[in-house]
């Protein structure tokens, strides 16, 4: 059952699996993507290890509150909001959910966003996990494949929109992973019914890239931090994934032969297994 809270000015949408006497771990997904993206197969087997799993939507995302009024961004125009809001915004839902503190998970945008609670709400987070990110955009930037994908004009008929997200998986996806045509065409239909919103999305990515470098400020993180990445990933090669565990002291640094922009259902235990290795009393 999905949830809106008021928190930070705005609403956010969220979804909860486990036991609420569960470890909190609180999972952030990535650009224009939506909670669903986080599997609910991916959910049932965190919380089955003792977790009590919240996936939400950020901000411009979903069922989460979008801000149509400041339109599409255009060059050199200041962007509506940077991640530190989407910190903010994950630590407020942390209020409402009563959690002083939770271990957090973040893939890609939702790894920067991680990074950016872990630095500027410290206590509130027990462990950092960030998967398939980096400390900045211009430290790994993406392949010219995985540019051209990124900045495609998305569709505005379902039909077209589901081919599309075949096509841009069969690029940034997993090479040594099948790929599961008819999974991606359902989720990117699901994701289209609940909220087709491109310029959120657009959005999105001005705040990522008017938010800036993270590497010397996570110098300053001290929690146990686990970076998981894939050798393959076009969209934010691993280059972003090393940086990242060179610049969080102490940081677990774990890389996947084959292993895209995207979170192969191969892969899930060995997942499940990092993160609750270090989420573990």
């Amino acid at each position: 059952m999905t949830t809106r809270v008021a928190v930070n000015g705005i609403e956010i949408a969220y979804e909860s699996f486990g036991s609420p006497a569960g470890r909190p771990l609180l999972l952030i997904m990535g650009l224009g993507a939506q909670l669903i993206h986080w599997d609910e197969e991916l959910c049932e087997l965190l919380a089955e290890q003792g977790h009590h799993v919240v996936r939400f939507d950020n901000r411009d995302a979903g069922l989460s509150t979008h801000f149509h009024d400041a339109g599409v961004p255009t060059t050199g125009a200041p962007s509506s909001y940077l991640l530190d809001d989407l910190a903010d915004d994950a630590a407020a839902l942390m209020d409402a959910l009563g959690w002083p503190a939770a271990h957090v998970v973040g893939a890609s945008m939702g790894g920067m966003v991680a990074q950016t609670l872990a630095i500027r709400h410290p206590a509130r987070v027990l462990t950092l996990t960030s998967i398939m990110s980096t400390p900045g955009p211009s430290i790994a930037p993406p392949t010219e494949a995985a540019t051209a994908v990124l900045m495609t004009r998305p569709p505005a008929d379902r039909a077209a929109v589901l081919a599309q997200a075949v096509k841009t998986w069969s690029i940034i996806g997993s090479p040594g992973y099948d790929l599961d045509h008819e999974r991606i065409s359902a989720l990117a239909g699901l994701a289209y019914d609940r909220c087709f919103d491109p310029a959120g999305t657009a959005r999105q990515l001005a705040a990522i890239m008017a938010s800036g470098d993270r590497t010397a400020m996570l110098a300053g993180v001290a929690v146990p931090t686990l970076v998981l990445h894939g050798e393959a990933d076009q969209l934010v090669p691993i280059a972003g994934g090393r940086a990242t565990a060179a610049a969080v002291p102490g940081a677990r640094l774990v890389t996947y032969p084959g292993m895209g922009h995207d979170l192969p259902r191969q892969l899930w235990p060995d997942f499940v297994a990092e993160i609750t290795k270090l989420t573990s009393p």
